[in-house]
Parts: C-alpha cells; structure tokens; sequence
C-alpha cells in the first residue's frame, strides 16, 4: 500500500532486486509495470540458488527489470494450494515456464528434476525463462 514502507530486499543484479514482499512505489499512485517472476522452492533444495542466479542472468541478458520473488513452500499442504510441482518452480506473472506445467495434477513438496532437451537437470531449460520473459514484457 502506498505510504508503508518497502519489504527488505537484497540487490540481484543491474536492476533486479530479491522482495520478500509485494514492491511498494511511494512516489506513484500505480506500481510500475514489469515481469514478476517468482522462484518457488523448498528448504534444502541444492538448485534453488541456480533458478535465482539462472533468473538475475537472463533478465539483465534481456535487459527486463524483473521483479524477483522467493517463495519457500514449507509443507505438504502449502505445495498443494501453491499448485507446487517441485523444488525449483520458476513463475512469470503467474504462470509456469515449464511447458505442460499447467496441465500437472501432482503437488509434492519435494525437489524434482526437469526433463531438458537432453537429459534430465536441475533446473528450467534456459530458452523456456528467456521466452516466458519476453512474453511478459510484451504484455507490459
């Protein structure tokens, strides 16, 4: 809400900050209007830092001030309302960069793998954020 003040935050890189919260902006009735990607993940995760570094790269590689989120889902149930398929989750505006995310019908709160183009990694095919950026920016 405009007055309060800002969530705490960590700079990310050129532009990019980490929020623990919605970003506030006192100066102006109307947030300004750019991608919110979110990095949902759990606790112990080992490719939770690289979704976050894989994020801060491409956004400053594309030049898109992103909004940054983290997200932990702590349990069983927070994965199951988040719509949680694993540990690392990447969203842009909402929606999954994974393609066929949507259609996914098991939560867990777990770390998982993704299936690449050639093998199975740790974190989102690299092109799947660069083309969910792009799309969100064109939204803007």
């Amino acid at each position: 809400m405009p007055g309060q003040p800002r969530p705490p935050s960590t700079p990310g890189g050129p532009g990019l900050a980490l929020l623990a919260g919605p970003m506030d902006n006192p100066t102006n009735d109307q947030p300004p209007v750019r991608p919110v990607v979110d990095v949902l993940y759990i606790e112990g995760c080992p490719n939770y830092p690289g979704a976050v570094a894989l994020v801060q790269r491409v956004s400053a590689e594309l030049g898109i001030d992103a909004q940054v989120r983290l997200q932990q889902i702590s349990d069983p149930e927070v994965a199951i309302r988040a719509r949680f398929v694993g540990s690392p989750t990447i969203r842009v505006d909402g929606r999954d960069i994974q393609p066929g995310a949507e259609r996914q019908q098991d939560y867990v709160h777990a770390c998982w793998l993704y299936q690449g183009r050639h093998s199975l990694r740790g974190l989102p095919e690299e092109d799947w954020l660069r083309q969910a950026l792009r799309t969100a920016e064109a939204r803007q």
